[in-house]
């Protein structure tokens, strides 16, 4: 460790991409990594496939060294050969699902799909799939071609449903339907988007739903885990093959899956891969969806299933979907 913090130190900076400020209070992390060990810090957000494609294009050019990808994207990564290993020091406390065996990537949190309401613009706020099927309201997903989160989306009201990850066709038909009723929003669910009061109801991870929830405005928005069903995912640290700071690009993921850091996630609503490791403060606590919610939440049990169905996804989705735009 005193040899990884020295070289760290000497590099000085760590250049990341996918892990902006607002997502998961990545901003207390960048900080804490400032403030102990002096590295200047510089995010690009960006979805999953494009930090992917942005390690594979740069290559010796790089200008990233870490990347947060959503776990589906972790083997792609791998498959792409444009990741390199790291197993930081808590790598035990760790689930065997959520970690590449040689640790070319690792889950640090998870989350689970959930749904966010503008009450200013919705009277009656959806509580699941069949709710949100016999509203009137409109409803955004996001880019199901790049955005893990909007995969995932598709994935929760597939469980709901009744579907696999197998196949997606009941969520596909579901979507279709919305789509001719002309109730599929094109806008991202992002946080100005939902500030503007451009989204009605939109499909997002619940850390983020419930960090954009308090940022804006908390009795104007609500956030619920649809009962009928949804996935509960995660998202892993990628360090780039060709980064031009390793070392800081490796302890920062020693950071990451520090006591630490992992509170610093948990600050951001979602739920540190570490949790049963934890001291989980009472105010942080406060922060979260009571657990009764998750009742109907699972996650991905046939990984090999899903990792072909999510990539087949962007296409299904153009033939099956946005054909009745």
């Amino acid at each position: 460790m005193d040899e990884l913090i020295a070289k760290a130190k000497a590099e000085g900076r760590v250049n990341s991409v996918g892990m902006p400020d607002t997502w998961a209070n990545w901003q207390e992390t960048w900080a804490d990594l400032q403030k102990e060990y002096g590295l200047a810090h510089q995010d690009t957000d960006m979805s999953s496939a494009q930090e992917i494609a942005k390690f594979a294009a740069e290559k010796d050019n790089a200008t990233a060294d870490i990347g947060d990808v959503g776990a589906t994207f972790g083997p792609i990564a791998v498959d792409k050969g444009v990741v390199q290993p790291y197993k930081p020091t808590t790598w035990d406390q760790v689930p065997d699902w959520a970690k590449d065996k040689d640790g070319n990537w690792v889950i640090a949190y998870t989350g689970t799909i959930a749904f966010i309401a503008d009450k200013q613009r919705v009277k009656d706020v959806p509580k699941s799939w069949a709710d949100l099927k016999n509203s009137p309201y409109k409803i955004t997903v996001g880019d199901v071609s790049s955005a893990s989160q909007a995969v995932n989306g598709v994935l929760a009201a597939n469980y709901a449903l009744g579907g696999t990850e197998a196949d997606l066709t009941p969520a596909l038909n579901y979507f279709a339907e919305l789509a001719k009723q002309k109730r599929l929003a094109m806008v991202d669910p992002s946080v100005a988007n939902l500030e503007k009061g451009e989204v009605e109801v939109a499909v997002i991870w619940d850390f983020n739903g419930l960090n954009y929830r308090d940022q804006i405005d908390t009795n104007r928005f609500e956030v619920v885990i649809p009962s009928d069903g949804s996935v509960t995912s995660g998202y892993a640290t990628i360090i780039n093959k060709y980064a031009k700071n390793p070392h800081a690009a490796m302890l920062t993921r020693e950071f990451i899956f520090s006591d630490k850091g992992q509170l610093n996630l948990a600050r951001g609503y979602a739920r540190p891969i570490r949790f049963e490791h934890l001291t989980i403060p009472e105010d942080v606590q406060k922060k979260l969806l009571p657990q009764a919610q998750y009742a109907k939440a699972k996650p991905v049990t046939d990984a090999a299933a899903w990792e072909k169905s999510s990539k087949e996804l962007p296409s299904l989705w153009q033939q099956k979907v946005l054909i009745n735009q």
